[in-house]
């Protein structure tokens, strides 16, 4: 049978027989599913740094206190959620593909589904 492609994007690979990925290659005959996972960054050390310059601010020491806010928000921006690529199969899950843009991981997730369907 031939190889159909699916998906070719930023060396990301998707064909009904393989999934090649980062110089590693999955045999699409031996996943069972896909699926989309995601995994948001801890913001805890934004908002202690911006609790940190409220205090400050309030305390009178109004450019320190616009300082520890200016970074807090900066750090808050400067996070960004990152989505996965979850492959099942036989021998468990495994995290194959972790991007920070939210379009390219779904192309990929349908391209994976659109290879498991093609394979029958």
């Amino acid at each position: 049978m031939e190889e159909k492609m699916f998906f070719n994007q930023e060396g990301v690979s998707v064909s009904n027989a393989r999934f090649i990925v980062n110089g590693q290659t999955y045999a699409m005959n031996g996943v069972t599913s896909v699926k989309q996972a995601v995994r948001h960054p801890s913001r805890l050390g934004s908002v202690v740094a911006g609790v940190i310059g409220l205090i400050v601010l309030f305390s009178g020491a109004i450019g320190w206190g616009l300082v520890f806010l200016a970074a807090a928000i900066i750090w808050w921006v400067a996070q960004k959620t990152e989505w996965i690529v979850v492959l099942q199969s036989s021998s468990g899950e495994t995290k194959a593909l972790t991007s920070k843009e939210r379009s390219f991981i779904e192309g990929v997730v349908t391209a994976l589904n659109e290879s498991i369907v093609h394979r029958g």
